[in-house]
């Protein structure tokens, strides 16, 4: 095997590890945002639980953050829970930081 196929294979693994790593980021971020946006519209418990996983299954929906915001929004909308969308989207990226941190330290 050549120095440049090497190379290449060192660069596809990294980048597979990384793409696996900004997922688990991404669904721990969802379930932390979710237990958050839960305790705001007064849930607990397996009420709380089960809301963190619908949060989690909406990030299926389409590539990016907005199916997760939009999640939010609504039911924050639905209960009349006063949060701004900036407050929303701030608590995303404070979220997702702490999962990072929660990851790496896993490993």
């Amino acid at each position: 095997m050549s120095t440049f196929d090497k190379r290449e294979e060192g660069f596809e693994r990294k980048f597979a590890h990384d793409e696996e790593l900004r997922f688990k980021a991404s669904a721990r971020r969802n379930k932390l945002l979710g237990l958050w946006a839960a305790g705001l519209m007064g849930m607990d418990g397996d009420a709380a639980t089960d809301y963190a996983k619908q949060v989690i299954k909406a990030d299926f929906e389409e590539a990016g953050d907005d199916d997760v915001f939009r999640k939010i929004r609504g039911d924050f909308d639905a209960k009349g829970i006063e949060q701004s969308d900036h407050q929303i989207r701030r608590q995303m990226d404070e979220l997702m930081a702490e999962a990072i941190t929660q990851i790496e330290n896993e490993g």
